[in-house]
């Protein structure tokens, strides 16, 4: 069995309007899009390399690091006050994506990745053939109080003192449902990947920006501007982006199906990755 370390990733930096955009890809075939989520030390590449031994079998998977992570450019004060991180986000994807000649693809996100997944498929609705979205931020009606538990200890992390490895340890005890399957080297290693000096700086904009505009764009409101058929994952027990939430987006995109992971949190591809890997497979590979 190829372990994920010995999928072979092709790695570009590629020119945008925006700033560069660093992309992993690996494997052949369909192109599948995956976008990370906006935790602290968050990159294509660290949120989804155990599921590309499965996934690379299938598909060509591109890994793009959102602006303001991983490698990619940083957006300034300037740029988060006069868009917002999606709109921003999906711009620079959809430049650095016709950049690589990619015309259409399947494409998955996850939280603030799901968003721009949203805003893309919203907005461009020739181009995604596909579209799986793991509780996505912006598409989502919280029922609770916000912000909510995970979102409180991602604003919390670089605040009163900066990072550190035991808040990183918070941090991922509120985005799964059983912290005790992630031991000290991957608190470390998502620990040391947050201590960016320019990704700090970004982090604060960010959080800034995010407060003045009270929150993710309101992307619930187009939801019926979806063409793609979609596949929702969701953690029954997800304290970052609730799976109550998921109502209205079952509601308004016209080709949908919901799949609900108990005993699960928010990172349905960490905690339940060969079950994660199969339905993603099969949801895609399937005749439309």
């Amino acid at each position: 069995m190829t372990t994920a370390s010995e999928v072979a990733l092709r790695t570009h930096r590629v020119p945008t309007a925006l700033g560069e955009i660093a992309v992993a890809e690996a494997g052949d075939g369909p192109v599948l899009v995956m976008l990370h989520g906006g935790g602290p030390g968050a990159s294509g590449v660290s949120n989804y390399h155990q599921n590309l031994p499965a996934l690379t079998a299938h598909f060509r998977v591109v890994l793009p690091d959102q602006p303001g992570f991983g490698g990619s450019y940083r957006p300034t004060e300037s740029d988060l006050a006069a868009r917002s991180i999606t709109a921003i986000t999906a711009d620079a994807l959809l430049q650095a994506l016709d950049a690589l000649g990619v015309d259409r693809f399947h494409l998955l996100g996850n939280s603030l990745g799901g968003a721009a997944a949203l805003a893309l498929a919203q907005q461009h609705p020739d181009r995604v053939e596909k579209l799986v979205l793991m509780a996505p931020g912006g598409g989502w009606l919280p029922f609770g109080p916000t912000p909510t538990e995970g979102q409180k200890e991602m604003f919390r992390y670089y605040q009163g003192g900066g990072p550190s490895e035991k808040k990183m340890a918070a941090f991922i005890r509120t985005m799964v449902f059983d912290h005790r399957q992630f031991g000290e080297d991957v608190v470390r290693a998502r620990y040391e990947a947050s201590l960016d000096e320019s990704h700090i700086a970004f982090y604060h904009l960010y959080n800034a920006a995010f407060a003045k505009r009270g929150g993710m764009d309101p992307l619930w409101r187009d939801l019926h501007r979806i063409t793609a058929s979609t596949l929702l994952l969701w953690g029954r027990d997800d304290r970052t982006i609730t799976l109550e939430g998921a109502q209205i987006m079952l509601k308004q995109i016209r080709d949908v199906q919901l799949h609900v992971f108990g005993r699960c949190g928010h990172w349905v591809q960490l905690e339940r990755a060969r079950e994660f890997e199969r339905l993603v497979t099969d949801f895609l590979r399937a005749a439309t």
